[in-house]
C-alpha cells in the first residue's frame, strides 16, 4: 500500500495538521491502493515559511551550482524511474509500457529540458546605458493535475529551480504517488531544506489557501479552467503573478491534400492516447466534405483495432479513465452527443465487454457532428473524437478557431509549407504540422481560455523571474 499520508516540508517528512485521511483509488481495479491525507491551510503556512526563509540564500546560487544540482536530480531520478512508472499505473490507470516510456519519461525529459535552457540563458542584459536583469520572483505555488501527474509535476519544478525560486507543490489528491516519490527524489539529490516543500490536499483546503496566501509570490496552475479561475480571483487581492495552463478543444485540419489514410490514423492514435486524458488531446478532426465518408470509414476502423484493457497486460493501448466521477462525467456527453443529433460511428456508451470493473470508455467516434454542439464545444477528456466535414479551408479554420480555447491545433497536408501556412491562421499556442510529436525545447501553453503564460524550456524558466531595470550603469 501506497504512504502519502505526510507532507514534506522544509526536508523533513511531517504529520499533516489537518490530517483527514482519504483512499487513493486504483481505477483499472476500484480499489485502495493506499491513502493521502488533506493538508490544511496551516500546513501551507509552515511550507511557505520555510520556503521564504530557503529563498534568501537559494535565490543567490549561480547558474553552475543550479546545474550541478539539476544534474543531481536527474541521476536520482533515473534511480527510481521503474517505481514512477509503476505508480502513475497504479494511481491514474497509465498502461505499464506508456507510463515508463512517456508517463514517466516525460519528468526526466522536463529536467533534461530545464538544464538545455539553462546552459545558454541569459539573465542579464545591455539596453541603452542600463543593464536589465532577470531575477527569480521567489516563492511559487505550483498545483499540478492528474492526468499526466509528473509530467506536470516536472516542467514546473525544474524550471522554478533553474530560475533559483523556492516553492510549494500541492498536487492532485487523485494522483498523488508520484508526487511523493518525486519528493524522495529531490530530497536524495540534496535540495536544500525548505526550496522544495510538498503539501497534499485538495482545491478547497491548500489549493485556495495557496493562491490567496500573501507569502506566495506566484501561483503556476494546470488543470481545467473552471479551477483555473478560482486561482485566479483568489490571488487578485495580493496582486501576485498568475501562470496557467488550462482546458483545450483542438481541433485537428485534415487538408484535401493530405495522404488521408495516415492523417485519420494518425489523428484517431493522438486522441486516444492516455484514454484522452490530455488537455491538448486533437478532440475535433476536421476533414473535406468530399472525403468524409472514407475518413469516418478510417476512423471507425482505427478505433475498433484500438485495444482497451488492463494497464498491466502487454498489448494494452489505452486503460481506465482516471476515476468514476470522470468516468461518469464522459457517459454523460456521450448521451449528449447523441441526444443533440450526433451518429455514434464506433464506441458509444458503457463499458467495454469484458470490462465490467475499471473506469474503462469504448474508444468512440462521433460522426454527423456540428460544431455547435455539445461534444464540440466541451472538453470530454476520454477517448472520444468528433469528426466534423468542411468545405473550403476558410471554413475549416473559422471552425478550428470558432471555440473559447486555443491550446493546441493540429495541421495535416502534403506538405510542411502548405500545412505551416494553415498553422499561421489558428489562434492557439501551439500547432502540430504532419503528426510532429510535442517538443520539449518550446513553449507550451494555449491562448483565450486555455491560459497565459509558458511552460517548457527556456520559456519556462522565464516564467519564473522577473525583470529589474538599473539604469545609469557605466
Amino acid at each position: 500500500m501506497y504512504d502519502c499520508t505526510k507532507n514534506y516540508i522544509n526536508g523533513e517528512w511531517v504529520v499533516s495538521e489537518g490530517g483527514s485521511l482519504h483512499d487513493i483509488i486504483n481505477p483499472a481495479t476500484e480499489q485502495a491502493i493506499g491513502q493521502v491525507s488533506f493538508g490544511s491551510a496551516r500546513d501551507v503556512d509552515r511550507a511557505v515559511a520555510a520556503a521564504r526563509v530557503a529563498f534568501d540564500s537559494f535565490s543567490q546560487w549561480t547558474v553552475g551550482e543550479r546545474l550541478d544540482l539539476l544534474a543531481r536530480i536527474a541521476e536520482a531520478y533515473k534511480a527510481r524511474f521503474d517505481d514512477m512508472a509503476a505508480a502513475i499505473t497504479a494511481e491514474m490507470g497509465a498502461p505499464a509500457g506508456f507510463a515508463l516510456k512517456a508517463q514517466a519519461g516525460s519528468g526526466l525529459g522536463h529536467i533534461k529540458a530545464a538544464i538545455a535552457a539553462l546552459e545558454g540563458f541569459e539573465f542579464e542584459e545591455r539596453i541603452g546605458q542600463s543593464v536589465v536583469v532577470n531575477e527569480p520572483i521567489g516563492v511559487c505555488g505550483l498545483i499540478t493535475p492528474w492526468n499526466w501527474p509528473i509530467n506536470q509535476i516536472s516542467c514546473k519544478v525544474a524550471p522554478a529551480l533553474a530560475a533559483a525560486c523556492t516553492m510549494v507543490l500541492k498536487p492532485s489528491e487523485i494522483a498523488p504517488i508520484d508526487a511523493t516519490i518525486f519528493a524522495e527524489i529531490l530530497d536524495a539529490a540534496g535540495v536544500p531544506a525548505g526550496v522544495f516543500n510538498l503539501v497534499h490536499g485538495d482545491g478547497p483546503g491548500v489549493g485556495s489557501a495557496m493562491s490567496a496566501h500573501p507569502g506566495i509570490d506566484m501561483m503556476s496552475f494546470t488543470g481545467s479552467t473552471r479551477a483555473g479561475a478560482l486561482v485566479a480571483k483568489a490571488a487578485a487581492d495580493t496582486v501576485k503573478r498568475v501562470a496557467q495552463e488550462l482546458g483545450g478543444k483542438s481541433a485537428n485540419i485534415i487538408l484535401e491534400s493530405a495522404p488521408l489514410e495516415q492523417a485519420v490514423v494518425s489523428g484517431v492514435r493522438s486522441m486516444f492516447s492516455n484514454s484522452g486524458q490530455s488537455c491538448n488531446a486533437p478532440s475535433r478532426m476536421l476533414v473535406p466534405a468530399s472525403r468524409y465518408e472514407e475518413a469516418v470509414a478510417i476512423a471507425v476502423a482505427a478505433a475498433e483495432k484500438t485495444v482497451v484493457g488492463d494497464p498491466l497486460v502487454a498489448g494494452t493501448q489505452i486503460g481506465p479513465v482516471v476515476s468514476e466521477n470522470q468516468y461518469n462525467k464522459i457517459q454523460a456527453l456521450i448521451a449528449k452527443g447523441i441526444e443533440e443529433g450526433a451518429t455514434v460511428a464506433a464506441g458509444g456508451a458503457g463499458k467495454p465487454a469484458g470490462l465490467e470493473r475499471g473506469y474503462y470508455v469504448k474508444p468512440t467516434v462521433f460522426r454527423d457532428v456540428r460544431n455547435d454542439m455539445t461534444i464540440a464545444r466541451e472538453e470530454i477528456f476520454g477517448p472520444v473524437l468528433c469528426m466534423i466535414p468542411y468545405a473550403t479551408v476558410d471554413e475549416a479554420v473559422r471552425i478550428a478557431n470558432d471555440t473559447v480555447y486555443g491550446l493546441s491545433g493540429y495541421v495535416y497536408g502534403a506538405s510542411p509549407e502548405e500545412a505551416m501556412a494553415v498553422a499561421r491562421r489558428m489562434r492557439t499556442g501551439m500547432v502540430h504540422l504532419n503528426g510532429a510529436p510535442n517538443d520539449l525545447q518550446a513553449p507550451f501553453g494555449g491562448y483565450k481560455q486555455s491560459g497565459n503564460g509558458r511552460e517548457w524550456g527556456a520559456h519556462g524558466i522565464a516564467d519564473f523571474l522577473e525583470v529589474k531595470a538599473v539604469m545609469g550603469v557605466a
